[in-house]
């Protein structure tokens, strides 16, 4: 039998990526209204507590983020209980989570109250992300069309909320509310469609936590990483070089993340069909994922070649001419996103075989290039250093290391063979013959 990524996948991402490109689209223009309206201190204070708050989410999370599915799918008759465990786990951490993020800040800006009360406010966005939990459920049954109907609605009101509070000229603490109201509603609405589509009652069971976390517990180190890697060239380019250097840098970076989001649906849509493709035999497991690494890596490179030509039309529309020095890095940094990408699907790979003990150590060497290359080349070249160093070290963990470590050289393999252009073509003619 070969089950493939298609129909019911297709579907599910489809709704995922529509619904994410109304989000962007509305996220965009809110946040450069809103940058204006706060300016470049209060917004600056925003995205510092945004960021504390990332360092400390793969803790919150455990993990379970990218393992929930496949406990889902491999338990079905459990949903209720493995559902249950996740959320009282996820929730138990997110408490954790706020009492570090008020000791940090207690620490990193004594005496200054507005940081520490926007830090907390921001802080709380981790309970409410913590009630999302059955999100994964959704994802489980192919039915993202409901999770995405819920995060767009939730998006939409939060916008308006925002669009009310640069009316009102409200204060930064009612911005810093924003981000929890969100995940708040998204997690009401989710679970009220759980419920009324027949999802099993809640239920802790501390074996079926203790089995959750020996798998998960290889992604909370693997997030922490990311983490570090995401954040580490911005702090070490303001430390190395200037807030203005940083500020072109992130210009940048964040043009580069615009459609991140259709890169997570498909990886988040095709995460379950490659789980019970491997249950259903071999052959049409390594189809689905080098049919994965296909898609992921010939659309990033269609991105890539759209942000070379037309960065300085990109930057000039969403910044303005003051961040003509964004251009370059843009062209440059771009392209770490298709090896970033290559990464993610693999991902995807390693809970198939459950390969978790290898992904904290690939994470980690790769935070450690990170930081080493960033250090040699930031000096001398600014923020081309840092887009050069983010580019080989994607280029060197999600490539190079698969061929040094010995566990994933497999996964290299079926990722060079979707990246072959015939193999795309043939699965392209396959598809349409039976769609008609």
């Amino acid at each position: 039998m070969r089950i493939k990524l298609k129909s019911a996948t297709l579907v599910n991402a489809s709704w995922i990526i529509i619904c994410r490109v109304i989000q962007a689209v509305l996220g965009l223009a809110v946040t450069m209204i809103s940058a204006r309206y706060l300016g470049p201190s209060n917004y600056g204070l925003i995205n510092y507590a945004a960021s504390i708050m990332n360092f400390v989410l793969p803790i919150m999370q455990l993990g379970l983020n990218s393992t929930l599915v496949q406990e889902l799918v491999s338990h079905p008759e459990g949903e209720g209980e493995t559902l249950g465990t996740a959320l009282l786990m996820s929730i138990f951490s997110a408490i954790v989570g706020i009492l570090a993020i008020l000791s940090f800040t207690a620490v990193a800006n004594p005496g200054d109250s507005v940081t520490q009360v926007v830090c907390l406010l921001y802080g709380l966005g981790l309970l409410t992300r913590a009630l999302e939990m059955t999100q994964y459920w959704f994802q489980a049954k192919l039915m993202s069309k409901y999770t995405s109907l819920s995060v767009l609605a939730a998006y939409v009101i939060v916008s308006a909320y925002k669009i009310y509070l640069l009316v009102a000229g409200k204060s930064i603490y009612y911005f810093a509310v924003a981000q929890s109201i969100d995940y708040l509603l998204i997690a009401i609405s989710l679970l009220v469609l759980y419920k009324k589509m027949g999802g099993q009652s809640f239920r802790f069971s501390k074996k079926r936590a203790k089995e959750m976390l020996d798998k998960s517990k290889f992604y909370i180190v693997s997030g922490i990483m990311i983490t570090i890697f995401a954040h580490t060239d911005k702090i070490m380019l303001n430390l190395m070089i200037g807030e203005a250097e940083t500020g072109f840098y992130s210009a940048a970076v964040a043009c580069t993340t615009m459609t991140n989001f259709v890169f997570v649906a498909i990886v988040d849509s095709a995460r379950p069909s490659v789980l019970k493709s491997k249950q259903a035999g071999q052959a049409a497991y390594e189809r689905n994922i080098s049919l994965l690494y296909s898609v992921v890596f010939y659309l990033s490179l269609v991105q890539c070649l759209i942000f070379t030509f037309f960065a300085p039309l990109i930057i000039h529309i969403l910044y303005g001419a003051e961040y003509d020095n964004s251009i370059g890095i843009l062209r440059l940094a771009v392209w770490y996103t298709t090896f970033s990408y290559l990464g993610s699907a693999r991902t995807v790979w390693i809970l198939a075989e459950e390969k978790h003990n290898i992904l904290w150590k690939v994470n980690l060497i790769g935070a450690l290039c990170n930081v080493l290359l960033n250090s040699i080349l930031i000096p001398p070249y600014g923020a081309m250093g840092a887009a050069t160093a983010s580019l080989i070290t994607q280029f060197f963990t999600n490539v190079i290391l698969g061929y040094i470590i010995k566990p994933v050289r497999e996964n290299n393999r079926l990722m060079l063979q979707g990246i072959n252009p015939f193999f795309l073509l043939a699965e392209a003619k396959s598809f349409r013959k039976k769609a008609l």
